[in-house]
């Protein structure tokens, strides 16, 4: 019999990712099985049929997949010392277990991010699966799962008080978790309950969180004293992080912890986006080196954090790290909220605010979205447009004269 591991190129999905197949050939009869595996394309040797050298996780993603080949060829070794004849459906029988509960089989995706270190995408799962069990006690089957319980869960959720798109988040998930059960065959679907109740109708067009650049110079010169909820020393830390966030192309709060000292060369900053994985570079405005200067340290090395957050001798394992970027996350945007109040801000400050900010001051000035686009490591335009507040009424107006 003969295994290998392959790639579609046929079938990439949205985020350009592919999933990794595991071919059995056994007289003249080809089985396809998922492995369970996703990977980015770039990540796959197509002409070789193997993981390309380098790749984040590939240590661990070989041993993911090379575990499940040698449990098929352990199997069919099991047949051939005792002698017995063998189809391919015989060796896949091993793979098959007794059907997962619906709990079981997010728990198994919920380890499986875990181990490849995708720690928010994790929690994703984990709360969707928390509140499916307030939803419904007793161990849900994926059969259980048609149009009428799908429409139940909605209305529980809607009754829980979420808002259209966390109830739109999670049923993304669901969905999500219930396809990649079916494709495994985990369980058998005569009617896939999901092709009737539609998940992108639940999204709604959200508020957009910028401010103007008025607003954005009055935090910068805001004095600071006149806000007692907290020490001095925490709501500038939270305004340097929103101010540089806004003045580096919108970078995100997770990328801002992991800057290091290497990022930075003279007055250029190079860094890797984690979400996307996208190199990004560009120089850096006065005011920004300004806020860097204020944190770096003449003693430092080139993998020592710049910014407060993260300790590269205490902060070790991933989630570790997750776990106090989290934190202080939660703690610079309670602070930004205080700085709101004293501004008299109709809409708390975020550090999302300050990325939303960015993007939409340079709309508002002329410059073109594609260049907005690059600046912010967005795959497409699509994602940048969700990013952009309209224009404000007094350039709508003065647009409108042209017509005349």
């Amino acid at each position: 019999m003969e295994i290998s591991a392959i790639c579609r190129r046929d079938r990439i999905s949205k985020q350009n990712e592919v999933a990794i197949i595991i071919r059995l050939y056994h007289n003249g009869i080809v089985r396809k099985i998922t492995s369970g595996l996703r990977i980015k394309v770039d990540y796959w040797d197509f002409d070789n049929n193997c993981l390309k050298n380098g790749i984040p996780n590939q240590e661990h993603l070989q041993y993911l997949l090379d575990k499940q080949i040698q449990e098929f060829k352990k199997r069919e070794l099991e047949y051939k010392i005792q002698g017995k004849n063998y189809s391919i459906d015989d060796i896949i029988g091993i793979k098959k277990k007794p059907a997962m509960t619906v709990e079981e089989y997010f728990q198994k995706i919920i380890n499986e991010l875990s181990d490849l270190g995708r720690l928010n995408t994790r929690d994703k799962y984990k709360f969707t699966l928390s509140s499916l069990n307030k939803f419904r006690s007793t161990k849900i089957s994926f059969t259980d799962m048609d149009f009428q319980f799908l429409k139940d869960y909605e209305m529980f959720l809607r009754k829980s008080g979420l808002a259209d798109n966390s109830i739109a988040t999670k049923f993304s998930t669901l969905k999500s978790v219930f396809n990649k059960a079916l494709e495994e065959e985990i369980f058998v679907c005569n009617k896939n309950p999901f092709k009737k109740f539609k998940v992108g109708s639940l999204w709604t067009s959200t508020r957009k969180r910028a401010i103007n650049k008025e607003t954005i110079s009055q935090l910068s010169r805001l004095d600071l004293s006149v806000v007692n909820a907290c020490p001095k020393s925490y709501l500038e830390l939270a305004r340097d992080i929103f101010m540089f966030s806004y003045l580096t192309a919108g970078i995100n709060f997770k990328d801002i912890a992991f800057l290091k000292y290497a990022n930075i060369d003279n007055n250029r900053i190079y860094y890797v986006r984690h979400k996307t994985k996208k190199m990004l570079t560009f120089n850096l405005l006065p005011e920004a080196r300004k806020i860097l200067d204020k944190y770096s340290k003449t003693d430092a090395e080139e993998d020592d954090y710049i910014f407060p957050i993260l300790d590269k001798k205490i902060h070790v394992t991933e989630q570790q790290i997750f776990d106090r970027i989290q934190k202080v996350r939660g703690r610079i945007n309670k602070n930004l909220g205080y700085i709101s109040e004293a501004m008299n801000l109709k809409h708390r400050l975020t550090t999302y605010v300050a990325r939303h900010s960015f993007a939409t001051v340079l709309k508002r000035s002329g410059v073109n979205i594609g260049i907005i686009s690059e600046l912010m490591g967005h795959a497409n335009l699509a994602t940048t447009e969700i990013y952009l507040d309209g224009f404000e009424e007094k350039q709508v107006e003065q647009a409108m004269q042209h017509l005349v």
